[in-house]
């Protein structure tokens, strides 16, 4: 099945017709700009797989793997600070792979999926009402987790917007 682009076609001609700097439209010539190679750890940085979620994927990755987390930490140390410590750097990839056009996503999943994954590591007894009263109870005692965690995410997520609108504002300015 074929699948057709979806953008509209001035956006598409835009960004295919090359833009002149102006001072080449003038004929001037600017002196070639000497780039030094970037640091070890950009490198290092730039390695690392970039995928782009939608924000129900993102919801996805990030409920599974604090799940799979969860899981992990039950079956091993049994131990909430330790879940804790794991989420942050689960909140800071889902904030990161997020697509840009579904960015608040990211800081709405991060505490939904701290919950869901608090399931196994949370302490009860028989019973449902003895599970809730476990979960409930991590819940507020690992509350600090949650909220720099969540925060965490919000900062990601306001910078790459920021940046983004930065850019557009940019790119507007440009003349054509």
């Amino acid at each position: 099945m074929e699948q057709h682009r979806t953008r509209p076609p001035h956006i598409r001609a835009r960004r295919e017709t090359p833009s002149l700097p102006p001072q080449a439209a003038r004929g001037g010539r600017r002196p070639a700009a000497v780039r030094r190679p970037a640091p070890p750890v950009v490198q290092a940085v730039r390695r690392f797989p970039n995928p782009r979620l939608t924000g129900l994927g993102g919801g996805l990755f990030c409920i599974a793997v604090m799940v799979v987390l969860g899981c992990l930490d039950a079956l091993t140390f049994d131990s909430l600070t330790l879940y804790g410590v794991l989420f942050l750097p689960v909140c800071v990839l889902t904030a990161v792979w997020v697509r840009r056009n579904d960015l608040v996503t990211a800081p709405i999943v991060v505490p939904i999926a701290f919950a869901a994954g608090l399931v196994p590591v949370a302490q009860g007894g028989d019973g449902f009402g003895a599970r809730l009263m476990g979960l409930v109870t991590a819940l507020a005692t690992e509350a600090g987790w949650l909220y720099g965690g969540t925060l965490l995410a919000g900062l990601i997520v306001t910078v790459r917007k920021i940046r983004l609108m930065n850019r557009r504002r940019q790119a507007n300015r440009r003349p054509a």
